[in-house]
């Protein structure tokens, strides 16, 4: 069967691999949508110190029900249209210890540490999968990248009426903002991009910010009344937004860092002491795909509006190198193999 693999830093190519062989307690599933995730073009670009070459990518799936192994609950069937959480867990350090699988040392996600589903065919435990009838399959796709969002406003524990800015409006932080609106919070999205921010209001941020129009900080804190955020959650990953998290929120506020820096960053350290922040990660997600699943179902929010260009597996290539070239232009690239 043909699958797309990134063979080295920003060269790909179509690739015939083996059918997979189903085991027992494991789906066969016949992917038929994967939404690009920003981890592939980083993967693509050469800066993803988790993956290596050549590498699959795909985690963020809609997919159909082809075969069942033995052992597979009845509740799955042929022809299902199903999602899958990508990640493992071990089950035995101290993250899954703890119950935080997300964070599992050993974890080896879809399309990152290990192959993903850029292809025809693949099996993964049935305890993966998640569907949902009211849902499609481009909806399906869009569940985990969202969940990623959700769990960054769980790790805030974002409140009703409290303020949360999300710095970053794309996927993740689109997920973060639905995320931290659903709960009740005060929802105030910050880009440089008037699309994305546009993206936000529709996905329940009452107020946005132009982080090119003028100092982010000074229209974080005029909009809260001269306290800042409750809560800051940052969805992109460069220095001066990990500091603009510390900086812009409250006193004894919460700062979730879920989008990943690519060079060390240098933080004047007193706000940490003097506002007695709680500086939280988040990874992955936990159990925030029910949720996200609902959220869905409920149509406050269509999905679908990140999707701004659909390719084939033959066009998956030139739309990756599209990406990289002007990566403002996207928002979610989807991929049909049917």
């Amino acid at each position: 069967m043909r699958a797309f693999c990134i063979d080295a830093p920003e060269k790909t190519s179509i690739r015939d691999i083996a059918e997979p062989q189903l085991a027992g307690g494991q789906v066969l599933l016949r992917v038929r949508r994967v939404g690009f995730c920003g981890t592939d073009l980083s993967i693509y670009k050469g800066k993803m110190p988790l993956a290596g070459y050549p590498r699959i990518p795909g985690h963020e799936i809609g997919a159909t029900i082809e075969a069942l192994g033995a052992g597979v609950p009845s509740k799955w069937t042929r022809g299902q249209e199903v999602t899958v959480q990508p990640t493992t867990a071990c089950g035995q350090c101290s993250s899954c210890r703890a119950k935080r699988f997300n964070a599992c040392r050993r974890n080896a996600t879809l399309g990152v540490q290990r192959d993903g589903a850029m292809t025809s065919l693949i099996a993964v435990p049935h305890e993966k999968l998640f569907a949902s009838p009211k849902l499609g399959l481009e909806d399906l796709a869009l569940v985990e990248p969202f969940s990623i969002g959700f769990h960054a406003a769980n790790r805030g524990r974002v409140q009703a009426g409290e303020s949360v800015a999300v710095l970053g409006c794309g996927t993740i932080g689109l997920g973060a903002v639905a995320g931290a609106a659903h709960r009740g919070a005060r929802v105030i999205g910050v880009d440089i991009d008037p699309a994305k921010l546009e993206l936000a209001r529709r996905f329940g941020a009452q107020v946005t910010v132009n982080s090119k129009s003028g100092d982010p900080a000074k229209a974080l804190h005029e909009l809260t009344g001269g306290e800042g955020p409750d809560a800051v959650i940052e969805a992109i990953g460069i220095p001066q937004t990990y500091r603009l998290a510390v900086e812009a929120v409250a006193y004894c506020g919460r700062v979730v860092y879920v989008g990943y820096a690519k060079e060390e960053i240098a933080f004047d350290t007193k706000d940490f002491v003097l506002k007695e922040l709680d500086l939280l990660g988040s990874r992955n997600a936990l159990a925030e795909f029910p949720e996200v699943i609902a959220y869905f179902e409920s149509g406050k929010a269509d999905p679908k509006w990140l999707i701004n260009r659909r390719v084939t597996l033959d066009e998956a290539g030139a739309a990756l190198a599209a990406w990289n070239a002007r990566p403002a232009d996207v928002t979610k690239i989807m991929l049909a193999l049917d």
